[in-house]
């Protein structure tokens, strides 16, 4: 029988290379002032989920979503006064990618551990009887607060930690034992449709790899600025804007970052566009791209999923804008309308009398 012949191995340097590097790495130097700006730094980087490999050397495993978050954080870095470098990396030997994926799980596992505590804590409190049980309302604030926390740290669970069911099935305990009882949140008045005829007719430009706030601000264009707005994608991220075009969400760009506000923030206060079921949603896209809690919207972690399913579905970015301004324009109905309360009376069949049964006689 002749034997098989065995396929030569290909040397290191003839294998073909990974489609991307593993991870990310922001490595930044600040100045000993503004004090709050080392604070402020730090917090960024822990609301990311970024793990600390050395003193000012982060990572985080590589996504678009990361490299982004690291772009934003550099940029506050560097405009205080300091020096930040971000790259893409694979290593050679230590720490094996092994050794820094349960980092991030013990990270993750700490913050769990937190968040059990606080619920077995207010668990407790509701059980009590008497004068120092907490309002109802108070109760629920702070379970909604722990909600939120538990999504925040869920969204930057990026190996899955194992402590992550224990804490889901003490909130969803805490939150059973509050919910019965809240009001309905106000309905939110309509807004018509306002244009703005300098801004019509553009093209606005953006970079690579839309996620919540460029697709988010790109919808309010289409629906409250200019319903035929073109979009497009360059892959600078400083990119450079040419006759009929205005750019987001970029750095320098006419519509992007201000202060503490996203760029669809900023779209909306320069607009002028008063719209309560608008501002709802600027809070959750402020809260999914800056991860900063400002608002603490509980619904933002479900949202954020949604939004990275699109991401991850669909690689290119007009098929983005598509899937996402579906999803825009249902969470604004959402938010602008309430669902019809079902009569149950007009629910309920009518009645009809049952025939008495006929009385045979023998």
């Amino acid at each position: 029988m002749p034997q098989q012949q065995q396929q030569p191995l290909q040397p290191p340097h003839q294998q073909e290379p990974p489609p991307h590097p593993r991870w990310c790495l922001l490595i930044h130097q600040l100045p000993p002032k503004p004090l709050y700006l080392r604070a402020r730094i730090r917090q960024r980087l822990a609301r990311v989920g970024a793990v600390a490999l050395k003193n000012s050397v982060y990572v985080l495993p590589w996504s678009e979503s990361s490299i982004e978050d690291f772009q934003w954080i550099a940029e506050e870095a560097v405009a205080g006064g300091g020096e930040a470098f971000l790259c893409a990396a694979d290593f050679l030997g230590r720490p094996a990618d092994a050794e820094i994926e349960e980092r991030f799980r013990r990270e993750r596992a700490a913050e769990y551990e937190e968040i059990r505590g606080q619920a077995r804590e207010l668990l407790r409190q509701a059980g009590r009887r008497g004068a120092a049980v907490p309002a109802v309302d108070d109760l629920s604030s702070r379970a909604r607060r722990l909600e939120k926390r538990l999504g925040e740290v869920a969204a930057v669970d990026f190996f899955a930690a194992p402590e992550r069911a224990a804490a889901e099935a003490l909130v969803r305990q805490l939150e059973a034992r509050v919910r019965a009882g809240q009001p309905a949140p106000p309905a939110a008045v309509p807004a018509g449709r306002q244009r703005f005829a300098d801004l019509v007719g553009l093209t606005w430009v953006t970079r690579r790899g839309a996620h919540v706030d460029r697709i988010a601000s790109a919808w309010l264009v289409r629906r409250f600025v200019d319903p035929d707005a073109r979009f497009r994608f360059a892959d600078s991220q400083t990119p450079e804007a040419g006759p009929g075009e205005v750019r987001f969400d970029t750095v320098g760009g006419e519509f992007t970052h201000e202060g503490d506000r996203c760029t669809f923030e900023t779209l909306l206060a320069r607009l002028a566009l008063a719209d309560p079921a608008l501002a709802q949603i600027a809070e959750i896209v402020h809260d999914i791209d800056l991860k900063d809690g400002k608002f603490g919207r509980a619904d933002a972690a479900g949202i954020a999923q949604l939004v990275t399913g699109i991401a991850l579905a669909h690689p290119d970015d007009l098929d983005r804008l598509d899937r996402g301004f579906a999803l825009l324009d249902d969470l604004y109905e959402s938010f602008r309308r309430r669902l019809p309360v079902p009569n149950p009376a007009a629910a309920r069949p009518e009645r009809r009398a049952r025939p008495r049964p006929e009385r045979r006689t023998t």
